[in-house]
C-alpha cells in the first residue's frame, strides 16, 4: 500500500506586490548549465525564462557545458578547461599556457588527483571577470556554486547575493561513502567531495538562501548550520507548454520510465532494477526505459547479474519535447531516489498526466502530495508491489494519472513561482541598503 503523507506545498499567488517600478537587472551564476547534463541546467532555463516573462532583465554567467536558454537572455561564457568532456577525462589536456594561470593549474592538477574542483575554479574566474568588467546588477543569484570567489565578487561589487541550494552535497557524500567498497574507494569518495568543506564555510556567510522544498530547507539548515530565518523554500515549476497532457496520445500498457542522468547511489536506480526483475514473472511483457546513459558502474553490473541487458533500454540526449513524449507514452514513471531536493522529473511527468510512483526520499512526498503513490526508499519489494498494483488495475492507474495532472497544474506553474523569487530578491536588496 502507498504511504499517507502531507505536503508543505501551497498554491502560490501571483499577486505578490513589487516595489520596483522598472525591471530588475538579475545576474545568475552557474558553474555548468546545459539542461542535457543535469537538472540544474533545466532549472536555470525554467527560472531565467520565467523572470524574463515577468519583465526582468537576466544575464547568465556559466562555465561549460553552456546553457540553452531563451534568446532574450544574455549568456556570458566563463571558459574552463572543461576536462570531463575531453578524451580520458582530460588527463592529457595540460598545455604550457595553463601553467601561467594559477586557476588553470589548480583545475588540471586537482582534477588529476581525483578532486571535483569546478565550483571553486568557476568562483575564481567569476571574481576575475567581475573585477575586470564591473557589471551592474541589482541582485545576483548563485545556482549552488557556493564558492569563495562568488562571495568575494558580490561583496566587491556591492551587489546583494541570493543563493539557491537544491540540496546539501553532504547527502550525496554520505550515500556515496555508504555504498563504497573498501578503504581505497572510500578515500576516492572523500577526495571527490572535498569541495563540500568550502561550501559549508561559504554558506555560513550568506544573507539569503533559497531551497526548492521544505524538506530541503530543513536539511540545509541542519547540515550547514544556518539561521533558519535566512533560508526560504520556493518550489520549482515545470514548462507546462512542453510537458502537458495530450489525450490523443495512447499510452503503452507495460512500460515503466525513470530518469537517471548518472549512476550514483543517490538516485536509487539499483532498487528499481531489482523491483523490475521481480515483476517480470507476473508481467513478462513489461519494459523499463531509463532516460540517461548506461555507464560502467553498479547499475550495469546489476543489469548483467539479472540478465536484463536486452530488456532495459537507455535513452539520452533527448530534447524537451522528446522527453515529454516519453512521459506521455509511458504507463507510469517511477522515481526510486534515496534523496531529492525537489524531484523535477516527477513533476514533469505529473504535468503530462502520467501516473507517478516516488519514494519517501527527501522532498519527493512534497511533489507527490496526495496524487502520486509513495513507497519507502531503498525498498525494492515495496516498489515492486506498488508498480504491480497499478499495472494490475488500469482504472486505478488512470485515476492516479488524473490526480497527478491536477496537482501539477495547480502547484508547478512558473508564472506563479517567479514572483516569489522577485520577492526574495527585493528583500535582499532592501537588507543590503
Amino acid at each position: 500500500m502507498s504511504f499517507e503523507t502531507t505536503t508543505d506545498l501551497k498554491p502560490l499567488s501571483t499577486s505578490v506586490p513589487s516595489r520596483y517600478a522598472v525591471p530588475m537587472k538579475i545576474g545568475i551564476l552557474s558553474y555548468r548549465s546545459n539542461p542535457r547534463v543535469g537538472g540544474q541546467g533545466v532549472y536555470l532555463d525554467y527560472l531565467s525564462r520565467a523572470l524574463v516573462n515577468a519583465g526582468h532583465e537576466v544575464t547568465i554567467f556559466s562555465g561549460p557545458p553552456y546553457p540553452i536558454v531563451d534568446p532574450r537572455i544574455k549568456v556570458i561564457e566563463i571558459p574552463s578547461l572543461d576536462l570531463y568532456s575531453k578524451p580520458h577525462h582530460g588527463h592529457f589536456a595540460l598545455r604550457p599556457k595553463h601553467l601561467l594561470s594559477p586557476t588553470d593549474s589548480y583545475e588540471y592538477f586537482g582534477h588529476l588527483s581525483g578532486k571535483f574542483v569546478e565550483p571553486f575554479v568557476f568562483g575564481q574566474r567569476i571574481k576575475k571577470y567581475f573585477h575586470t568588467h564591473r557589471p551592474a546588477f541589482d541582485v545576483l543569484l548563485d545556482n549552488q556554486t557556493l564558492a569563495v570567489g562568488v562571495l568575494e565578487a558580490s561583496r566587491a561589487l556591492g551587489v546583494p547575493l541570493v543563493t539557491m541550494i537544491h540540496h546539501p552535497i553532504t547527502e550525496d557524500r554520505r550515500l556515496a561513502l555508504a555504498a563504497a567498497n573498501g578503504w581505497k574507494q572510500k578515500w576516492l569518495v572523500r577526495r571527490w567531495y572535498a569541495f563540500h568543506h568550502m561550501q559549508l564555510r561559504v554558506a555560513k556567510q550568506l544573507g539569503t538562501v533559497l531551497t526548492p522544498s521544505e524538506s530541503a530547507r530543513r536539511h540545509v539548515v541542519k547540515e550547514f548550520g544556518l539561521d533558519p530565518s535566512k533560508v526560504f523554500a520556493v518550489p520549482l515549476g515545470v514548462d507546462q507548454i512542453a510537458f502537458h497532457h495530450d489525450p490523443t496520445i495512447i499510452r503503452a500498457k507495460q512500460r515503466i520510465i525513470t530518469t537517471a542522468s548518472a549512476d550514483v547511489p543517490l538516485k536509487g536506480l539499483r532498487f528499481l532494477i531489482d523491483a523490475y526483475a521481480k515483476l517480470l514473472a507476473k508481467h513478462p511483457d513489461l519494459k523499463l526505459r531509463v532516460i540517461g546513459k548506461l555507464r560502467n558502474g553498479e547499475a550495469k553490473q546489476l543489469i548483467e547479474t539479472h540478465g536484463l541487458m536486452d530488456r532495459i533500454e537507455f535513452r539520452s540526449g533527448l530534447s524537451r519535447e522528446e522527453l515529454a513524449y516519453e512521459f506521455q507514452t509511458a504507463t507510469l514513471l517511477v522515481s526510486p531516489s534515496l534523496y531529492e531536493g525537489f524531484g523535477l522529473p516527477a513533476a514533469e511527468a505529473m504535468s503530462c498526466g502520467t501516473p507517478v510512483i516516488v519514494t519517501d526520499g527527501g522532498a519527493l512526498p512534497e511533489v507527490a502530495g496526495d496524487a502520486a503513490r509513495i513507497v519507502p526508499k531503498a525498498n525494492s519489494e515495496a516498489l515492486a508491489r506498488e508498480i504491480d498494483r497499478l499495472l494490475s488495475n488500469p482504472v486505478e492507474c488512470l485515476r492516479v494519472g488524473e490526480a497527478c495532472l491536477a496537482r501539477a497544474q495547480k502547484y508547478f506553474d512558473w508564472r506563479n513561482i517567479a514572483p516569489q523569487y522577485v520577492k526574495h530578491f527585493e528583500a535582499a536588496i532592501k537588507n543590503a541598503c
